[in-house]
């Protein structure tokens, strides 16, 4: 079974880790050392970016 493609990028992944502070774990461990919980505050932040994009707000 082929893996999905991941809908945001690296970039903006590893630019909300660094923002919510679990960049280094990513760059020391990778991403599965992630905690479920921070990867749902990451999801949370691109949604809250997109939105506000959308918006055309800050």
């Amino acid at each position: 079974m082929a893996r999905r493609r991941g809908v945001m990028s690296d970039r903006l992944k590893e630019e909300i880790a660094k923002e919510l502070g679990v960049y280094d774990i990513v760059k020391n461990r990778g991403w599965g050392d992630v905690t479920s919980r921070d990867c749902g505050n990451i999801v949370a932040k691109a949604i809250e970016m997109a939105e506000r994009s959308i918006s055309g707000t800050k």
